[in-house]
C-alpha cells in the first residue's frame, strides 16, 4: 500500500481528507470548543502551528450541506450527541485576512473587499432567496459588486466593509432561520503589515469596527472563532467586547489542538518508516511549552520528513526559517548593548533561562518601543518558551529547539559580519595569518574577532551546534576575502570538512576543522581536529586541483578562547 501524502502547504481539511494526505487527528478541538467556548473565541498561536487547518475544520463540521462523512473514524465522531446536535447544523462565514494587505491602505482595503466578497460569493442563493426582500438582496449585492474601474476588483465603501460580516451573518440566518458561526483566520495579519508599511492608525480603525459589527452588537451570531498571532490589546482593537474568551500560549484549554503532540510525532515518524530519527526530531523542532504542554511546529516536522524519504542521509535545518522574514529575531539581537545584553543572548543561545516579565496585550505599532515589548513578542510569536509555569507575569524564558537556536545564531552571525566589514584590519590581518602558517597571529585575530560578539557556554547545548556557531563566525570573516575560492562542510576523501580554502594563484589550499573544547582543553581538541582531518582525507579534493602547498589547521574554541595548530604538507 502505497503511503499518504504528507500535507505541505495544505491547509483545507475536506481536501485533506477527500485526497489521501496524511492527518494528525486535531477533531477533538471541536469538543474542546463546544464544551469550553465563550461567544467569541480569539487562539493566539505561532505561525506554521495548524491553525488554518483548524478552521477549516471547524467549517466544515459545523456548515450546512458538508459531507459529515469527512470525520469518520476520527476522535470527533465518538461524541454522538455533539455530532447530532451540530454536524452540519449552521450557516458558516468563513474567511482568512492573510492576504488582506499591501504595502498602501487602499491597496489592503481592496484586498479585504475581495477576501469579502469572495466569502458572500459562496452563497449566491441570497440573491433571488423568497426568505428576503428586495432591499436585503440589494444588500446582499453591495457585497459583490464589481467596480470596473478596477479592472473587476471588488469595491465596497468603508461603511460596506464594517457592516459586511454582520449583513452577510442576517442575511444568512433570516434564509436558513438559524444563527451563524463567524470564523476568522489570521485576524491580525493586516495590521502587522499595516505597521511595516505605515498606515496603521487607518487600518486598526477599519478593522475594529468590522469586528465590532460583526461580534458585539450581531444578534445573529451564534458563535466566533479566531486565529491570529498576537493578542492584540483589548483597548487597541476590542473595545467593549466583552463576550471574548482568549486561549493564549499560558492557557490551559485547547493546549494540544495547535502544534503535534510527542504522541502524534513518534505516530508520523513510524507511519512513514521514520522511527530512527525521533529523537533528532525532537531536539530539533519539539519544545514549544503551550500551559503544561509541549508541543512540536507541524510545518517543521512534515517538511523534515519529506526530506528523509527523499534523502535519509539528510540533516535538520530551519524550514520555518525560510517561511518568515524573522524580523523579530533580527530586531531584537540589533539591540544587543540597547538594552539587551550579551550576557542574557549567550545564556539563551547556551540552553540556559532569562527571567522576564510578560505582557501578553501588544500592539503592532508599539511592539519595538521597548525591550520589554520585545520579550513579550518572542514569546507570543514562538521564539522562547517558558521553561516552567509563569509565576504571575513573571517567566523563565528559553529558546525551545535546535531550529531556533540555528534562527538566532543567524542573525548575531549576520551583525558580526556587519561588524567585521566595518573593520578591514581584521579580514587582512586573519587572511594574512591563515596563509603564511602563523598559528600565533590566527589565534589573536580570531579572539579580537571573538570579543566583537557572543560566547557559547559550556552547558548542556549539543557540542556539534557549539562547533556550527565558531564554523560560521570563521566562515564569516574569510568569505570577505573575495579573490579565495571558499567551500564550507562538502563531502572530500571519507567525509566532510568544515573550511576549505583554494588560492589558485598561488596554487595553496587551506582546510580548516573546527572543534569545541569541552572543558577548556584547546590541545586536545586540535589535536583531534587535526587528526579528524588525517583521518577522513579531507585534503584528496586540494590534491586533485593541483594545489602544491596545503595547509591543515585544527582549530579548537573555547568560550571567547582558541587555540590553532598547524601540519603542513606539500608534493
Amino acid at each position: 500500500m502505497n503511503a499518504k501524502m504528507l500535507p505541505i502547504g495544505v491547509d483545507d481539511f475536506r481536501k485533506i481528507r477527500t485526497e489521501d494526505y496524511y492527518y494528525a487527528d486535531k477533531t477533538s478541538f471541536i469538543r474542546d470548543l463546544l464544551l469550553n467556548r465563550g461567544e467569541v473565541n480569539l487562539f493566539t498561536r505561532p505561525r506554521r502551528f495548524g491553525k488554518s487547518v483548524n478552521m477549516s475544520m471547524l467549517r466544515r463540521f459545523f456548515e450546512i450541506g458538508e459531507d459529515g462523512k469527512l470525520f469518520d473514524g476520527l476522535a470527533i465522531s465518538n461524541e454522538t450527541k455533539l455530532c447530532e446536535t451540530y454536524m452540519g447544523q449552521f450557516p458558516v462565514i468563513s474567511i482568512s485576512l492573510k492576504t488582506a494587505h499591501g504595502d498602501s491602505y487602499e491597496f489592503a482595503k481592496n484586498e479585504l473587499c475581495t477576501v469579502i466578497a469572495n466569502e458572500a460569493l459562496r452563497f449566491p442563493f441570497l440573491a433571488t432567496s423568497e426568505k428576503l426582500t428586495e432591499t436585503e438582496k440589494k444588500r446582499y449585492d453591495q457585497l459583490t459588486k464589481v467596480d470596473e474601474t478596477l479592472q473587476s476588483a471588488f469595491a465596497m465603501s468603508e461603511a460596506t466593509i464594517t457592516s459586511s460580516l454582520k449583513t452577510l451573518s442576517q442575511l444568512l440566518e433570516k434564509h436558513y432561520g438559524r444563527k451563524v458561526i463567524i470564523l476568522i483566520d489570521e485576524y491580525d495579519v493586516p495590521l502587522a503589515k499595516a505597521n511595516v508599511f505605515g498606515y496603521y492608525d487607518k487600518m486598526i480603525v477599519l478593522i475594529r469596527n468590522m469586528l465590532d459589527a460583526a461580534l458585539k452588537t450581531n444578534e445573529s451570531l451564534f458563535f466566533a472563532a479566531m486565529t491570529g498571532c498576537l493578542r492584540i490589546s483589548k483597548e487597541s482593537i476590542f473595545t467593549g467586547l466583552n463576550n471574548l474568551k482568549i486561549y493564549s500560549l499560558l492557557d490551559a484549554e485547547c493546549n494540544e489542538c495547535f502544534g503535534f503532540t510527542d504522541a502524534e510525532v513518534r505516530q508520523i515518524l513510524d507511519y512513514y518508516g521514520l522511527s530512527e530519527y525521533y529523537d533528532t526530531t525532537k531536539e530539533w523542532y519539539d519544545g514549544y511549552r503551550i500551559s503544561d504542554a509541549y508541543v512540536y511546529n507541524p510545518w517543521d516536522v512534515i517538511n523534515w520528513c519529506n526530506q528523509l524519504l527523499k534523502n535519509p542521509d539528510k540533516r535538520p535545518k530551519s524550514y520555518w526559517k525560510n517561511s518568515s522574514s524573522n524580523e523579530e529575531v533580527r530586531k531584537f539581537i540589533r539591540r544587543m548593548g540597547d538594552g539587551v545584553t550579551k550576557a542574557q543572548v549567550e545564556r539563551l543561545i547556551s540552553g540556559e533561562t532569562v527571567q522576564k516579565s510578560l505582557e501578553e496585550q501588544l500592539t503592532y505599532n508599539t511592539m519595538y518601543d521597548s525591550v520589554e515589548n520585545m520579550w513579550s513578542l518572542l514569546f507570543a510569536t514562538g521564539y522562547l518558551t517558558p521553561a516552567e509555569m509563569p509565576y504571575g507575569n513573571l517567566a523563565r524564558l528559553k529558546i525551545p529547539n535546535n531550529e531556533v537556536r540555528d534562527i538566532f545564531s543567524d542573525f548575531i552571525l549576520e551583525l558580526f559580519e556587519e561588524k567585521v566589514a566595518e573593520d578591514g584590519t581584521l579580514v587582512t590581518e586573519f587572511c594574512a595569518a591563515l596563509k603564511n602558517g602563523d598559528t600565533a597571529d590566527v589565534e589573536r585575530v580570531l579572539m579580537k574577532a571573538m570579543g566583537k560578539t557572543i560566547s557559547i557556554r559550556d552547558t548542556a547545548v549539543r557540542k556539534e551546534f557549539k562547533e556550527s556557531f565558531y564554523h560560521g563566525l570563521i566562515l564569516g570573516i574569510i568569505l570577505f576575502k573575495s579573490d579565495w575560492g571558499v567551500t564550507s562542510n562538502r563531502e572530500s576523501g571519507d567525509g566532510y570538512y568544515d573550511l576549505q580554502i583554494e588560492i589558485e594563484e598561488e596554487e595553496t589550499g587551506i582546510i580548516i576543522e573546527i572543534k569545541y573544547a569541552e572543558g577548556g582543553d584547546l590541545d586536545a581538541a586540535c589535536k583531534d581536529a587535526l587528526d579528524q582531518i588525517n583521518k577522513n582525507h579531507y585534503t584528496a579534493e586540494l590534491r586533485e586541483d593541483d594545489m602544491h602547498k596545503i595547509l591543515k589547521y585544527g582549530i579548537a574554541c573555547y568560550k571567547k578562547q582558541c587555540r590553532a595548530v598547524l601540519e603542513r604538507e606539500s608534493f
